[in-house]
């Protein structure tokens, strides 16, 4: 194909594209397009028939339905992409309400936003006279790397907040015990800290209190919180918690004592992270002395 009919090609896509979009905008405008349709006009007054949406229930299945075809395409797109369990994990890390087909929606969502620019982009180049053979990859490889963006938003947002529930640990913990050795007892104590705190383990010991207002135990509430976040120090805090909860030990000194470790563990982390990165810890030193 040479390149007066690549041109040709590229600006008939931009005019079939402007033309097809006023067609739809017309179309929009039309009155009768918008209206409903006979079912929804009658289904209030046939309430016997209807289903919970309002929607008679020979209408319902031949109705157009958007939300649930999309909730469909999502489900189907998890199901092919898997990693379901790391996803999930990640979501609960990153504190988003989502689940993994709704992640795999948004993915799908930045794939497709990734092929149209690259289409775009091909006919851009086709009228500029600069098309090749290897811009016709440009489109899936925009895809593909719009998708591997969405996953790595995600995974960057849950170790970011990973991040900040183990630095304000050590300090939650002190507040706790400073309310079990004022006399309060355990649950009044993770609501109260739950209530003045503006973090995000307060965040989720808002949820504990939550889940117990519920019917769930404290300990299994912590339990499962711990769980669902996988972090080793809240962990492992959880589980000396609900250890001293089952054998009667003061909960007072554990806190305490589970407060200092996290500030160690802490200290070591930062001593290992800037182990690892002494080369990068030199430029300043090397710009200054250049």
């Amino acid at each position: 194909m040479n390149t007066l009919a690549l041109t040709q090609l590229a600006t008939a896509i931009v005019l079939g594209t402007t033309f097809g979009a006023g067609v739809c905008l017309l179309v929009s405008l039309a009155p009768r397009w918008g209206a409903a349709n006979l079912s929804r006009r009658i289904a209030p007054y046939i309430r016997d028939v209807t289903d919970p949406r309002g929607t008679t229930a020979w209408a319902s299945a031949a109705a157009f339905d958007a939300p649930s075809i999309w909730r469909n395409v999502q489900h189907r797109f998890a199901g092919v992409v898997g990693g379901s369990e790391g996803t999930t994990r990640r979501l609960r890390q990153a504190g988003l309400s989502g689940d993994v087909a709704s992640f795999r929606g948004t993915q799908l969502v930045w794939a497709i936003g990734g092929l149209v620019v690259g289409g775009a982009v091909l006919v851009v180049l086709a009228l500029l006279d600069r098309f090749s053979a290897l811009a016709v990859l440009l489109p899936p490889v925009l895809g593909v790397t719009a998708a591997i963006a969405a996953d790595y938003r995600l995974t960057r947002a849950a170790r970011v907040r990973v991040g900040r529930i183990q630095d304000e640990l050590p300090t939650v913990l002190e507040f706790l015990a400073l309310c079990l050795a004022a006399g309060e007892g355990l649950l009044d104590s993770v609501r109260r800290v739950g209530a003045v705190g503006a973090g995000d383990l307060t965040t989720e010991l808002r949820g504990v209190v939550l889940a117990v207002g519920t019917g769930s135990s404290l300990a299994e509430a912590l339990t499962r919180s711990a769980g669902d976040l996988q972090i080793p120090s809240l962990s492992r805090c959880i589980d000396h918690l609900v250890a001293a909860i089952d054998r009667g030990a003061p909960l007072a000194h554990v806190l305490h004592a589970q407060a200092v470790d996290a500030r160690e563990d802490a200290k070591r982390t930062l001593i290992e992270q800037a182990g690892r990165k002494e080369i990068y810890m030199l430029i300043p030193t090397w710009w200054a002395c250049a």
